[in-house]
């Protein structure tokens, strides 16, 4: 694993906000199929892949809180 510097914490600070900010599952599903394009197109680019780790990380969040909900 890479070690983020400092800007590349304050970037996945910055969009692990934006991505608890979005209500719906589906607006964090088009998001993923928005960072893929821009992936696709720009391959490597350590933004998306930075975008990616976090968007997972907001779905296993969910998961969790939602699991917890039916208990």
């Amino acid at each position: 694993m890479v070690e983020d510097s400092a800007e590349e914490k304050f970037f996945r600070e910055n969009y692990a906000q934006e991505l608890q900010g979005k209500k719906q599952d589906p607006e964090l599903d088009e998001e993923r199929n928005k960072v893929k394009q821009q992936a696709m197109k720009t391959p490597g680019r350590r933004g998306e892949q930075i975008k990616h780790e976090e968007i997972d990380k907001e779905i296993v969040r969910r998961y969790g809180l939602k699991r917890n909900e039916k208990k």
